[in-house]
């Protein structure tokens, strides 16, 4: 039997070094690569790997960038999040969509009607989890997580981490995917979920990291003997 991971969680680095590669608007770098997701969730289900989670955006990417780029991935976010409540893809494979992070302070007022639509509507889905990271930075979850467990009259324990984490109904992250070449961690992603993950980097840059290259992470992961840290 193929041992697959349960949770498959990407990072997707190089939209903005592509489109300078191939000499375009940063933007247009941002549009191709969020035509990469239908493929790379197709693939997801057909390997019936039950969780899916994609840094969509980060805090800084939120507050860093010029307004005209920060717009711009709103709007592709808003467009995304609508098409995917209206997929029959979603629907007929029952997957339940959530989203983490500083997403419903910092979204603006359509993009986030978008996010709860998408999860309300999905909510009662049990066969597979998308979860998109939206604002989201992992040492802004672990500060907030903190600041709960110091509120708490309890012993502090690995259980009381968990539950503390705004991620903490998601199952432990089995493979980690970061595209675009520079193999290096940022800003604790995911960092209780991924302590005993797998890892993955490749040279791919985002946009170019098909359905093709995903299968082969997969497959890689595959191949490897997951001691779970032992």
């Amino acid at each position: 039997m193929i041992n697959l991971p349960n949770h498959i969680a990407i990072i997707p680095d190089g939209n903005r070094r592509w489109a300078k590669k191939n000499k375009i608007s940063s933007f247009l770098g941002h549009k191709k690569g969020s035509e990469n997701f239908n493929g790379i969730l197709k693939a997801t289900l057909d390997f019936k790997v039950y969780c899916l989670s994609i840094w969509a955006c980060s805090r800084d990417n939120i507050q860093k960038r010029s307004k005209k780029e920060v717009d711009f991935l709103f709007k592709l976010l808003e467009i995304n999040f609508n098409k995917l409540s209206q997929s029959e893809f979603i629907h007929q494979n029952k997957v339940r969509v959530e989203a983490f992070g500083r997403w419903e302070s910092l979204f603006p007022t359509k993009l986030k009607k978008s996010v709860i639509n998408l999860a309300n509507i999905t909510k009662d889905y049990k066969k597979y989890r998308l979860n998109f990271l939206l604002a989201y930075n992992g040492t802004d979850e672990m500060i907030e997580a903190v600041k709960k467990i110091s509120s708490l009259k309890e012993d502090i324990n690995e259980e009381t981490i968990k539950n503390s984490l705004w991620t903490k109904n998601l199952p432990p992250v089995d493979l980690v995917i970061r595209t675009g070449g520079e193999p290096h961690w940022s800003n604790g992603f995911m960092m209780w979920l991924t302590a005993n993950s797998h890892f993955y980097f490749t040279s791919v840059l985002w946009p170019e990291f098909g359905e093709k290259e995903y299968i082969k992470a997969v497959e890689d992961y595959s191949k490897r003997q997951n001691k779970r840290g032992a």
